[in-house]
């Protein structure tokens, strides 16, 4: 994990942690990494999601950016996803989006994507990092007219909602479902995307006003969606985080359906059509036991990676895999998108249940899923630190693991993007996993906390 970057971009407190003045050299260090020398004016896109804070990111971005000579493109509010493709779609050499992803209002973050629309590297950041924090390189100066202006683009939603739209062959003709936007940025698109492919849609938490954005919804908040999917007896629901690229679902009896058993869907379904490329899936070590299980019973390979989606992207591009994701909801369908599209994957899970007519409840039981317990611990910014080194709760992770031995597994680790601990337990048994867990979170919050 970079000085600025985590494994979703910059975040923090709006104004306290990430300010105006780290914004603009974000800006001002990101046109000089990404773009091309010999372009005397490269373009970078700018996206945002609805958070109160964004405006004033924004202007501080723009400023940094035309101050070293790049001109700007302004999209509103749009999902990330939507930046990602727009860079190739309108030819420019970088975008940024504006966004905390699934954390609080007070949050946002800068997320940084190449002229191909891919998410940096860790090399890329570590040479903006080093701008901004070392000032290894001076920025740029330009006078005059080698100035950068801004241009803000009114089609950009447009452009990618029929984008997400030409990857669907089967519509959703018949379908009734409810839509959770998260009071995101799914806002702007999700009920004309849907509508457009068929779909009769129940709009909730649409109505964002800059500071109720994942507020008990979206993603991270399931039981809402769940209770109404299963009281109006709807087809299925979907529910997106705060910047849309991230997709649960609903089945027709109320139920769940995470990232994995989506990806387990999806993959199967690929896999039958003879497109599921090497009879291979991307996951993380936050994958479900029962995953890896789904994938041996159906001649399928499991890749799993270091937990963050731009891990099971670098995986996917090097060996040439088509589908992955995380059990949050990041899905990559690498045939049509460059980063995880909570509405690309929402829309492909629906149109495969929709031409194979079935329901979601019967398809979601191809998969059997391990218990798994997860519990976040608030820590300090020192105790990040201290995680690596504490022998007490190394000791304590250790005795974990011996008592579960072959029946489960433990995984305790930092959070890239929140100032949290996730103690992680899976097995055969609830009980057994959960009084664990429990135990191991005590120690992470007295040793860390």
């Amino acid at each position: 994990m970079g000085r600025l970057f985590g494994t979703d971009g910059a975040r923090g407190v709006a104004n306290t942690e990430l300010t105006c003045e780290l914004a603009m050299n974000i800006g001002k260090a990101a046109a000089m990494v990404l773009t091309s020398k010999e372009v005397e004016h490269p373009t970078v896109l700018i996206g945002k999601d609805t958070r109160v804070s964004g405006d004033m990111l924004e202007g501080a971005l723009i400023a940094g950016l035309c101050s070293v000579g790049a001109n700007v493109k302004l999209l509103g509010v749009v999902p990330t996803p939507a930046v990602a493709y727009l860079i190739g779609k309108y030819k420019a050499d970088a975008g940024i989006m504006i966004s905390a992803s699934h954390n609080p209002y007070e949050f946002n973050g800068i997320k940084l994507f190449s002229s191909e629309g891919y998410k940096l590297p860790d090399d890329l950041e570590e040479q903006i990092e080093s701008i901004v924090l070392d000032n290894s390189e001076p920025y740029a100066k330009p006078k005059d007219g080698a100035l950068g202006t801004v241009e803000t683009l009114d089609c950009a939603a447009d452009d990618y909602i029929d984008h997400v739209v030409s990857t669907i062959d089967y519509d959703l003709q018949g379908m009734e479902i409810a839509l959770d936007c998260s009071n995101g940025s799914s806002s702007r698109t999700a009920e004309k995307l849907f509508t457009k492919l068929g779909a009769k849609v129940h709009m909730l938490f649409d109505k964002p006003d800059g500071i109720n954005i994942n507020a008990d919804c979206g993603s991270t908040h399931m039981e809402k969606l769940m209770a109404y999917v299963k009281e109006h007896k709807l087809d299925a629901g979907l529910a997106f985080d705060g910047d849309a690229d991230r997709c649960l679902a609903v089945d027709d009896k109320g139920e769940l359906v995470d990232g994995d058993y989506i990806i387990a869907i999806c993959a199967a379904d690929l896999k039958s059509q003879g497109k599921l490329k090497k009879n291979a899936v991307v996951g993380t070590v936050m994958t479900n036991m029962g995953f890896n299980k789904f994938c041996e019973a159906n001649g399928m390979q499991f890749i799993s990676t270091a937990v963050g989606d731009r891990y099971v992207l670098e995986a996917m591009l090097r060996e040439g895999y088509n589908i992955g994701g995380e059990q949050s909801g990041h899905v990559i369908y690498l045939d049509y998108a460059t980063t995880g599209d909570g509405q690309l994957t929402g829309a492909h899970l629906l149109s495969l249940i929709n031409r194979r007519q079935a329901r979601l409840s019967s398809i979601a039981t191809l998969m059997e899923r391990y218990p798994q317990v997860l519990i976040n611990v608030k820590i300090t910014n020192e105790g990040k630190v201290y995680f690596y080194t504490d022998k007490e709760l190394k000791a304590a992770i250790n005795r974990a693991s011996e008592t579960l031995g072959d029946r489960g597994r433990v995984l305790v680790r930092v959070s890239g993007t929140e100032p949290l601990v996730r103690v992680m337990l899976e097995g055969e048994n609830y009980d057994e996993i959960d009084a664990l867990a429990k135990e191991l979170a005590n120690v992470v919050k007295e040793r860390l906390g």
